[in-house]
């Protein structure tokens, strides 16, 4: 194997292999590399490069699962743990409304005692701050904990959520799919097996969803593809997936802080994304996540295949909370100067991908 015989499948629009993405993990010329991917996304998506302005609430940091990765998660009776009352869910709500926001991006730990009817209270009370407001909330492994709570089928749980405002899935949870590794990463959280399930769930309900992987830990790039494999899997029988987001492990302040990942780093990032926009051809977009990579790479990844900045965010707690050092939040005129940079074209997006306007 050679990667002018992937550059060929590239050029025919053949689908990748196992085998090929392997392969280009393992190719030292990341140029190369990143040449075949920005091929594919301007072949699908020309020089735009989407972002949307949105809000995030990560209503609660109290969690019953305790994952080796996180550094969000507290206990109940610890330092620094806390949960957001509705009132101050509102009023985040309506900044958001007053900032233009188009999406409330909701996300929390497993809070042990809170009721299942505080998440409906939590959508019906943003859903009144700002009706026009879409609302992305709840993982997969929140979804499960929720059905659980109201002692609900997962598809009747979802249709009690969106009743009160639930307008699509973030793609959180899903870190790596391999068992070896999540027993690691996340013992007391769903499988990968059961995340799968729950999103086939999801879409079947009509609802959209975004995917991710967790990367630069302890995985290996076999465990990355076989993610990657499952995922494409999934999205060719559900159409459900609007994106695939690659996180970018942090290091600080969890107990997998002290490992040396040898893959990790800026070129591995812009690898990532790369061979993701190159296997995942089901897959009509690649975001790269700022909060995590830093602008900079953000940026550059234009370069090699991806098409999504994401948003504004503004208040993101999880990624910092684990020693990310971009900032909190980034305007709608800094994101547009930073795809003009790069020689793309800025179009804000909602949710759903709908085109709002081009700048």
């Amino acid at each position: 194997m050679n990667i002018e015989q992937i550059e060929e499948k590239v050029r025919e629009s053949v689908r990748i292999s196992d085998d090929d993405a392997l392969f280009l993990f393992g190719h030292p010329d990341l140029i190369a590399v990143g040449r075949l991917a920005a091929m594919v996304n301007d072949r699908r998506n020309g020089k735009k490069v989407f972002f949307n302005v949105n809000r995030h609430i990560n209503h609660t940091n109290i969690c019953v699962n305790r994952c080796a990765f996180c550094a969000f998660y507290r206990a109940a009776d610890t330092d620094g743990a806390y949960c957001m009352e509705l009132d101050e869910v509102r009023s985040r709500a309506l900044e958001a409304v007053g900032q233009g926001a188009t999406e409330i991006h909701i996300v929390g730990g497993l809070h042990p005692s809170l009721p299942f009817d505080f998440y409906l209270e939590m959508l019906a009370t943003v859903r009144e701050a700002g009706p026009e407001l879409h609302i992305k909330a709840f993982t997969a492994v929140e979804i499960e904990y929720l059905s659980r709570l109201a002692g609900l089928p997962i598809r009747d749980t979802l249709e009690r959520l969106k009743g009160a405002g639930l307008g699509s899935l973030p793609g959180g949870g899903a870190e790596i799919f391999a068992p070896h590794v999540r027993e690691k990463l996340c013992p007391e959280k769903i499988s990968g097996e059961r995340w799968l399930e729950i999103m086939a769930e999801v879409h079947a309900s009509g609802l959209k969803s975004n995917a991710t992987m967790l990367y630069g830990h302890i995985e290996s790039h076999a465990d990355r593809v076989d993610h990657m494999r499952q995922l494409r899997e999934l999205q060719d029988r559900t159409g459900g997936f609007q994106v695939f987001i690659p996180l970018a492990f942090q290091k600080e302040n969890n107990p997998l802080g002290h490992l040396k990942n040898p893959m990790s780093g800026g070129v591995d990032d812009l690898k990532t994304l790369a061979i993701a926009r190159l296997y995942l051809d089901n897959f009509a977009n690649i975001k790269a996540y700022w909060v995590m990579l830093g602008e900079k790479i953000a940026q550059t990844s234009l370069c090699f295949g991806v098409n999504d900045l994401d948003g504004t965010v503004v208040e993101e707690k999880i990624g910092h909370d684990a020693g990310a050092t971009s900032p909190q939040a980034m305007g709608r005129d800094d994101i547009v100067r930073l795809i003009r940079s790069a020689g793309r074209v800025p179009v804000e997006r909602d949710t759903l991908y709908n085109e709002l306007r081009m700048y």
